[in-house]
């Protein structure tokens, strides 16, 4: 399919993202040869690099039962405009809420693309769209603390697309394209061999992972990734349409035959692509953990379990979108709990706890 336009903000920030990740190439690629070399695999930077660009998939990861400021569901949005929009737009987020002028994402954008959205003019429609690059083929996608669904984007949208190893909310350092891409390789080989933890895989060493990342259509992983907090962020930049850019919704089992589950699999029957499920995450009101997101998040999971679940029903991901819709329609409801903002942040971290230690749902 035909790429859509991008507008000269859009052009200039791939550029400029792209020139960065030229001047640090050379420094990379030795990198990236001395992990190649200590594993005794065999490999060329040149194989692993095509390999990427070749097999790696774009994931959006979101919450189809999440409430816009206009009163409609993420998913009912998706529905109606057949486009996917950043968080200037939409004016919600899974992660932090700083996607305004002079805000922290705001701040990011700039130092990360050479000011390029902040130019005289440009409007917040043309800013990037945030997901991550998806290269174990983990069935939650790339960044599931942003979401119990995703989108798995065609491969030609890696070609105006830009990464960041790690989140960009924690300054990383190391950029890229996909025809660019050394510096981002080298920090993950880099990472996954200081710590034997790579994308959210405890226990993978350097020759493993590029075993994998060789052969990736050979794994097909079937458990979920986990990956939290490590992933390589993706920036794409122009138009998301549904219709040309997705390849599949991959949505939480417990949305089958909910509201927003019906929505997404109209879109898909719509556009002609797959809706898929992955495993779930779910589990029982006691069993959520008081360490792992602080001691307020089990007393909340009971609340939220009391108020809103049905019988026998565990705490997963379309119970947690009940509560959190009730916190924006009926704000009184939940006063005690102090600010609004407050509640819809500890609703994010029970989300956290169950992707963390959830089990997967019962079939």
């Amino acid at each position: 399919m035909t790429a859509p336009p991008l507008t000269p903000a859009q052009t200039a920030a791939l550029r400029h993202v792209r020139a960065v990740a030229v001047r640090e190439r050379a420094a990379a690629l030795a990198v990236i040869a001395r992990h190649l070399a200590g594993t005794g695999v065999g490999y060329q930077p040149g194989e692993v690099l095509a390999s990427v660009a070749r097999h790696g998939r774009l994931t959006l990861n979101f919450h189809p039962d999440r409430l816009l400021r206009d009163g409609r569901t993420v998913a009912e949005a998706l529905d109606r405009e057949d486009v996917y929009r950043s968080q200037f737009e939409t004016g919600i987020s899974n992660g932090g809420l700083t996607a305004f002028p002079g805000g922290d994402r705001d701040r990011w954008e700039r130092a990360l693309f050479g000011g390029a959205y902040h130019r005289h003019g440009v409007p917040p429609a043309e800013r990037p769209k945030y997901g991550g690059l998806n290269l174990l083929d983990h069935p939650d996608g790339a960044c599931p603390r942003f979401g119990s669904c995703h989108l798995r984007l065609r491969p030609e949208v890696l070609r105006r697309s830009t990464f960041s190893f790690g989140d960009t909310a924690f300054a990383p350092a190391e950029f890229g394209t996909v025809d660019a891409f050394e510096p981002v390789l080298a920090a993950l080989l880099t990472a996954t061999d200081g710590t034997g933890v790579s994308l959210g895989v405890t226990g993978l060493d350097t020759g493993t992972l590029l075993r994998c990342l060789l052969r990736l259509r050979e794994r097909r992983s079937t458990s979920p990734g986990r990956a939290l907090d490590d992933y390589i962020e993706a920036q794409v930049h122009g138009e998301l349409s549904l219709a040309r850019d997705v390849e599949a919704i991959v949505a939480d089992p417990s949305f089958r035959g909910t509201a927003a589950g019906r929505l997404l699999a109209g879109i898909a029957a719509r556009h002609g692509f797959a809706l898929q499920w992955h495993g779930g995450f779910e589990l029982p009101v006691e069993g959520v953990d008081a360490d792992f997101r602080g001691p307020a998040i089990p007393l909340l999971a009971a609340r939220v379990h009391a108020e809103f679940a049905r019988p026998g029903e565990p705490v997963h991901a379309a119970l947690i979108g009940r509560a959190a819709a009730s916190v924006v329609t009926e704000p009184q409801r939940w006063a005690d709990r102090g600010p609004v903002a407050d509640t819809l942040q500890h609703l994010k971290q029970l989300w956290h706890v169950l992707v963390r230690f959830g089990a997967p749902a019962a079939v």
